[in-house]
Parts: structure tokens; sequence; C-alpha cells
């Protein structure tokens, strides 16, 4: 997964990207610049903040990018690869990374939070291509 996420130029992927159905996700650099890409098995958002604008894109949608509330602090629970429990409060964009890869084990994609009309007007631009 970490493998895939670079060669895509991610900072997160969900396994169910990838046609892997586990509930797993990994987020680039951790916690910070200098820590190795998290793996991370049945993450859940137990805490979340008040919401903030910021554009995000998504590997599933190639070249679109919008504007999304998210929450601009989460507190992220979940297990690693070595069976060990772990939780982060974080914000900025490693809070909307853990948002954004926790909606995909959701079934949700970015084009789930526009408006109807944005998201026919979506439909409309990004399928035609």
């Amino acid at each position: 997964m970490i493998e895939t996420m670079r060669a895509a130029r991610g900072i997160g992927l969900a396994a169910n990207q990838i046609g892997v159905s586990l509930r797993m996700i990994t987020i680039e650099g951790g916690l910070d610049s200098q820590s190795p890409a998290l793996v991370l098995v049945n993450p859940k958002i137990v805490e979340r903040g008040q919401e903030e604008l910021a554009e995000e894109g998504c590997l599933s949608l190639p070249g679109f990018y919008e504007m999304f509330k998210r929450a601009g602090q989460v507190m992220v629970k979940a297990i690693t690869l070595d069976g060990k429990e772990f939780s982060v409060e974080c914000g900025g964009l490693l809070a909307r990374a853990f948002q954004h890869e926790i909606d995909h084990l959701n079934g949700l994609l970015l084009v789930d939070h526009l408006s109807p009309v944005k998201r026919q007007l979506f439909r409309k631009e990004y399928m035609k291509e």
C-alpha cells in the first residue's frame, strides 16, 4: 500500500482503493515529516473539532480538486500492524487525511460530499474526460 500511495504521489490510501477488502489505511509521513508512513487497521475517529474549509483531491479522482469542510482537529484510534493500540490527536493536513481515508473505508468519495448541483456538474465535466 505504501508503494502504491507513493507511486501516485498521494499522502494517504485506503486498502479498498486498491481492491483489498480490509479496513486498513496508510498515511504518509506519519506524525511528522521525519516519520515513516503509518499503516493502521480499523481506524476510527473518536473526537472531532470545528470544521474548516480547505482544498482536497483524491487518488481515485485524478485531477479533481474542490473545497471541502472537514474537522480541523480529530482524535483517531486504531491498531498498528503489530497489534498495538494506536491513538493520536492531530490537526491540519494530517487530520484531513485521516478523515478522507476513513471516508473511503466507509464507502464515501469526495463527490459524495458535494451539493446535488455540484455533483451534477462534476458528472458532466469529470466523466467526459
